[in-house]
């Protein structure tokens, strides 16, 4: 009986042996295959670039240089960019008078909402274009007002006018929350028109973040339109 200890010592340490031999084994397999079926080599071990063929058709090894390039996009995808740029900024100066111009902490709330998502979606306008090569702005550098062919800058629909956007910036109280909300209901609507002509132009809103970007302004400013409708209701 006093054996019997040494062999169940010598039976552990045999099925301890086995298992570091299986575990040995299984890592061979998956150091000599994993890697090629995941990144297909070339002869001379550079990393192969394949582009999947069409539904029954054949994978193609494209050369090592490839790199991705962006889709085309449309004049009008362009322009629309280009457009809410100037669109949300006029938006945001609106916001910026609420601080010093009123209480109602309603419209303040409301307020901090729309600028904050617009300087936001400025931003990312912006780095769509320059990702593209495309300008920022549709203003000529040190003429504002001006476009690129030296002419009057058109407004984009729904923006204030210089007439409203000084009668705002003169008003205090309760008459400056009914001239915010009335004009930035106009400003939203005009928010609208532009995704409806964007999406009505042949080829345009195809690029997915555009496509993204323009479906949440239609529905988040619908959205902001019916607040701003109720809170002007509580205003009469």
């Amino acid at each position: 009986m006093s054996g019997f200890p040494v062999l169940k010592a010598v039976i552990q340490e045999c099925w301890m042996a086995a298992d570091a031999c299986v575990n040995r084994l299984l890592l061979a397999v998956v150091l000599c295959f994993a890697p090629t079926a995941a990144f297909p080599q070339r002869a001379s071990g550079v990393p192969a670039v394949v582009q999947p063929g069409a539904p029954g058709q054949p994978t193609k090894t494209l050369p090592a240089d490839t790199h991705a390039s962006l889709p085309p996009i449309s004049r009008a995808d362009v322009d629309f960019m280009q457009g809410m740029i100037m669109h949300h900024s006029q938006a945001v100066d609106m916001t910026a008078l609420i601080s010093s111009h009123t209480d109602n902490k309603d419209v303040r709330a409301l307020g901090a909402k729309i600028s904050s998502s617009q300087a936001d979606e400025i931003r990312m306008m912006q780095r769509w274009l320059a990702a593209r090569g495309q300008a920022t702005s549709t203003e000529m550098p040190g003429m504002p007002g001006m476009d690129m062919s030296g002419n009057s800058r058109a407004m984009m629909p729904g923006m204030l006018s210089p007439e409203q956007m000084e009668a705002l910036s003169k008003a205090r109280g309760a008459e400056f929350d009914r001239l915010f909300l009335s004009g930035m209901i106009q400003h939203h609507g005009g928010a609208l028109v532009m995704v409806k002509d964007l999406f009505n132009s042949a080829g345009a809103g195809q690029d997915a973040e555009i496509f993204d970007f323009a479906t949440d302004v239609d529905n988040s400013q619908r959205a902001e339109i019916k607040i701003m409708q109720e809170l002007l209701e509580e205003l009469h």
